[in-house]
């Protein structure tokens, strides 16, 4: 940067090689101090995340602090809604998931099954790093968080879609066998035929359930509902749609029970997809 200044690119450095001073310089500096730069940077990087959390807190004053607990309940929420949602517009519900249990949640397509998953997914994500949550109500107890929700291929690594599923597949049933988690799962083994994607889904869902594991899996596999004949631990819960006057209609309500209304055929041919 000095070399750009005329006078010191001619004098300072043409007859005194001040260029190579200012190279000793630096290389003095970074011998005496080189090992503390790391630190000071995790020192910065503290400061700012939680500069960062308080920011957030001091701007959200109608969230909610969790009550940190210690007993079976994992989360319980009260009017629980995303935290990017439109106030205006979100839909609240209430949650509740006890140690060890695990909810299967079906409904049509748009119904907001993706939204509830990541609504739970931030509301103990940010009840661990300390934030107030999108919520009237909150008791929480402590527990990390894994999730399979946006696999996606590569082309870099050689690797198909169904195979990178299946290696964050491996990832979660290693990490219980170590560790208490809350697991989600939106939709998985989408990489495979419909037969073969319903029995590894029972199969992987047996799994974490035999585990003791606490989590919540959104499917459009309605046979995956079974489960829950066969285990206690694993609840059926719903998003619904209604078509109305032949429009398509969602109420975005957290319910008890299997669905039974889908919307791919109709939206199909709302969209002049089909006839």
């Amino acid at each position: 940067d000095r070399n750009n200044n005329l006078l010191y690119l001619i004098f300072a450095n043409g007859f005194l090689l001040r260029s190579l001073t200012d190279c000793l310089a630096v290389e003095k500096w970074i011998e005496e101090h080189g090992k503390s730069v790391e630190t000071w940077f995790n020192t910065i990087a503290f400061f700012d995340a939680y500069n960062s959390l308080g920011n957030f807190a001091f701007n959200h004053p109608n969230f909610t602090y969790p009550t940190i607990t210690d007993d079976e309940v994992v989360l319980k929420s009260k009017n629980a809604g995303h935290p990017l949602l439109d106030p205006k517009k979100s839909i609240l519900n209430d949650i509740t998931i006890e140690g060890g249990q695990f909810f299967i949640i079906t409904g049509a397509n748009m119904a907001g099954k993706s939204t509830f998953l990541r609504t739970v997914s931030l509301q103990i994500m940010m009840a661990n790093v300390g934030l107030p949550v999108c919520a009237q109500e909150v008791s929480y107890s402590p527990i990390k968080l894994i999730t399979s929700m946006r696999t996606t291929d590569s082309l870099t690594d050689d690797e198909s879609y169904f195979f990178s599923e299946l290696k964050r597949l491996r990832y979660i049933v290693d990490e219980i066998q170590a560790d208490r988690y809350f697991i989600v799962l939106d939709e998985i083994l989408k990489g495979t035929n419909s037969t073969d994607k319903a029995l590894g889904s029972r199969k992987f869902v047996e799994r974490l359930v035999k585990s003791k594991s606490t989590g919540i899996i959104a499917t459009h596999d309605l046979s995956l509902c079974e489960v829950a004949n066969e285990y206690n631990a694993v609840k059926n819960h719903y998003f619904d749609a209604e078509i109305i006057d032949n429009e398509l209609h969602f109420d975005y309500t957290f319910k008890d029970g299997i669905c039974q209304n889908m919307n791919a055929s109709f939206l199909l041919k709302k969209m002049g997809i089909i006839e």
